[in-house]
């Protein structure tokens, strides 16, 4: 093969000739007819090879993202419970509620895994749609690049483009990115009341840049993703309320105490329907010997979001309870001592006002 066969084979085909390019050359030493199979044959049938590629890839993307989707939510298949065992329980008395008490219950776990469901498949989609327009535009390129058509300007400008681009859109970046992992990770949905740190309220929507929640007062928070460093969730599978309750020194704690837990398991037996009591309230014991009172700890676990409702429950009907078993809840007090002057006026020695008085102490 000498150099002027070599020249005219560049001639032809450029200096990257291809394997048809070449072989027609060689057959019929004609530059046009090599150029026609080059265009008509290779360069066609390059194009294809690389466009089925990228279907194929493709297509073993969105598998496996939908594995993962799959695996996301088979996690958390065990959140729901048969709730006919429970169900299921010979309809008397209290049985008969604490029996409604768990079916509500698993109902409210099932509706939790659905919408999970639903924002893992959402979830699922959007990472298949980027998949896919990522791997077509890079078959795109490289098929334009097959072709004779000069990426180098292209990837040139649009690197300077994406770097300027990057610079600003960093914490935008970081918002999506952040957005990606709490719908991956269910860490709240719509209707949570959740602590993000600056804010803290009911989530009203989340979508992958942003979160919006609003609080006790009414004000709505728009809160960028990437800028939540740590999520409190109150609204998730179960809560606790923990309520102190404060008697006075001179009160039978254990009196107080039963009475405390007669009021809960009262309120546990009953079906209140925005103050569920999930299971037997507990009495922890002294929690604290204060100033003026000793304080006795109650926890009782609840459903999700109703805490709030149950603590403000328990404290009326504790209050109605204590008064009428002569309990006393203590409460601030001044103990003004009375000395006398030479003129016999009264004059007080602590705080508060002293009235005049016979003279008697």
């Amino acid at each position: 093969m000498g150099i002027e066969y070599l020249a005219d084979l560049e001639s032809a085909c450029g200096p990257d000739p291809g394997i048809v390019c070449d072989a027609v050359h060689g057959w019929t030493n004609s530059d046009n007819l090599a150029r026609l199979a080059e265009w008509t044959i290779e360069k066609p049938a390059t194009v294809l090879l690389i466009l089925a590629v990228a279907w194929i890839a493709s297509r073993v993307v969105r598998r496996a993202i939908d594995r993962f989707i799959a695996r996301l939510i088979a996690e958390r298949e065990d959140l729901v419970v048969d709730p006919t065992a429970v169900v299921s329980a010979p309809p008397m008395g209290p049985t008969e509620i604490l029996a409604e008490k768990a079916r509500r219950r698993f109902e409210s776990l099932a509706v939790a895994k659905e919408r999970s469901k639903q924002r893992a498949t959402t979830l699922g989609a959007v990472l298949k749609s980027l998949a896919t327009t990522t791997i077509w535009v890079m078959a795109l390129l490289i098929a334009l690049g097959e072709v004779g058509i000069s990426l180098g300007p292209l990837i040139a400008g649009a690197g300077i483009a994406g770097i300027a681009i990057g610079f600003g859109a960093q914490s935008l970046v970081r918002d999506f990115l952040a957005g990606i992992f709490i719908v991956i990770e269910d860490q709240y949905g719509v209707g949570d009341v959740v602590d993000v740190g600056e804010a803290t309220g009911t989530i009203e929507a989340v979508t992958l840049r942003t979160t919006r929640l609003r609080d006790v007062t009414g004000v709505l928070w728009v809160v960028p993703n990437g800028e939540i460093r740590r999520v409190g969730n109150m609204s998730q599978m179960w809560a606790r309320t923990v309520l102190d309750v404060g008697v006075s020194y001179d009160t039978d704690l254990e009196l107080a105490s039963t009475v405390i837990k007669q009021v809960a398991d009262g309120m546990w037996q009953e079906q209140l329907d925005t103050a569920t009591i999930l299971e037997e309230p507990e009495v922890w014991g002294v929690q604290d010997l204060g100033d003026s009172a000793v304080t006795i700890r109650l926890a009782v676990k609840t459903e999700p979001s109703e805490q709030w409702a149950v603590a403000r429950t328990l404290r009326r009907r504790i209050k109605d309870r204590f008064d009428a078993e002569g309990i006393e809840i203590p409460f601030p007090q001044t103990t003004v001592h009375l000395r006398h002057d030479s003129t016999g006026d009264s004059v007080s020695d602590g705080e508060g006002s002293a009235s005049e008085t016979d003279g008697s102490s």
